[in-house]
């Protein structure tokens, strides 16, 4: 471990040059860590997930994937997949989709998927239970010039999707998903919300009947 990695202070945006985030991505100590890189920072996200992070993770994946499948739109779904562009920036979104013309994209074989070959996922999803404040803020500035068409934030506290279109470099609050078919994000609040008092078989029946 460098000096300065040493000294990082985890779940921070920390000045780091490239190279110190080459050194964390192939440091076995953090095998489990989600590691970010945006505008000469580094992150190291090393804070337990736990029930509720799992638990909407879980839910939101599901969702998608049974609107995608039930309205026939071409998808493939990443679950914690790294995405990094050379000496500029690195994410590990907890879900990310390609779409459409992308779908078939990245290869199976593929390890870290290296933006300089591949597109950047459609869709990018971080799930929000303690990290809120820096998925609205230096995490949404990082996707905003990621390539992405749109990013969501799964507020895990309040049962809120904010969501945003991505171009140009900038963002702008949907309520609506516009690359799966104008998806209403109401609905995938409203499963959030059910899942506090029925189990996930309970909440999928009742978006089957919504979907379909």
């Amino acid at each position: 471990m460098t000096q300065l990695l040493s000294k990082i202070d985890y779940d921070t945006w920390v000045n780091a040059p490239w190279d110190e985030y080459q050194t964390a991505e192939n440091n076995p100590d953090y095998d489990k860590a989600k590691i970010y890189y945006y505008q000469g920072k580094i992150k190291i996200d090393m804070s337990p997930l736990g029930n509720d992070h799992a638990s909407d993770h879980s839910i939101i994946n599901y969702a998608i994937n049974l609107y995608g499948t039930l309205k026939a739109i071409d998808f493939n779904c990443k679950d914690n997949c790294t995405y990094r562009k050379t000496g500029y920036r690195s994410a590990q979104p907890d879900l990310s989709y390609y779409i459409g013309d992308n779908v078939d994209a990245v290869p199976y074989g593929t390890g870290i998927v290296d933006l300089d070959i591949y597109p950047p996922p459609n869709l990018v999803i971080e799930i929000a239970n303690n990290s809120l404040g820096d998925d609205l803020g230096m995490k949404r500035l990082l996707y905003e010039n990621f390539g992405s068409q749109e990013y969501w934030i799964v507020d895990v506290q309040s049962q809120n999707i904010i969501a945003f279109a991505i171009s140009d470099g900038g963002s702008k609050k949907i309520n609506q998903s516009q690359v799966l078919l104008n998806l209403d994000l109401s609905i995938l609040e409203e499963a959030l919300q059910k899942t506090r008092v029925s189990n996930h078989s309970q909440v999928g029946a009742w978006l089957l009947q919504k979907f379909s």
